[in-house]
């Protein structure tokens, strides 16, 4: 794995609850990390779509995490409309230096990692998701 790879699985972010999670309690299991913001219309566009991705295949073993690059309150706001099944935690405006550590190039938003259950990126996506990217990514055998 390389050393932002490495690097990632160290990090802890806070849930709005006020609580830490830990990155490496995802490790084992393939991951697909989303970062996103509530003031980003690509990111709120495909949460829904994320959201049923990972309860189809969470039974397989599939994880997901949304980081949100944005501020708690935004945050509690959307989720009190638009409630998600998978972990949120919040990265805040560093979340930017975090997505770019894993190869998001122009630091833009939404943009997606795919861990293997080892913990090394096997796919990256800038931009929004398409029901084809997460059919494939469905269909991995990791």
């Amino acid at each position: 794995m390389s050393d932002a790879e490495n690097q990632f699985w160290l990090q802890s972010f806070t849930v709005l609850d006020g609580t830490q999670l830990t990155a490496s309690s995802f490790k084992g299991k393939p991951l697909l990390l989303n970062f996103w913001a509530t003031w980003c219309p690509p990111c709120i566009e495909e949460l829904p779509a994320i959201n049923a991705f990972f309860n189809q295949n969470k039974a397989k073993g599939w994880q997901v995490l949304g980081l949100a690059v944005d501020q708690a309150g935004a945050v509690r706001r959307f989720l009190n409309q638009t409630p998600l099944d998978f972990s949120i935690a919040m990265a805040g405006f560093p979340g930017i230096d975090v997505s770019k550590s894993l190869g998001n190039l122009t630091g833009g938003l939404p943009f997606t990692v795919i861990f293997d259950a080892a913990g090394a990126v096997i796919q990256r996506k800038m931009g929004k998701l398409n029901a084809n990217d997460l059919q494939v990514w469905s269909d991995l055998k990791i």
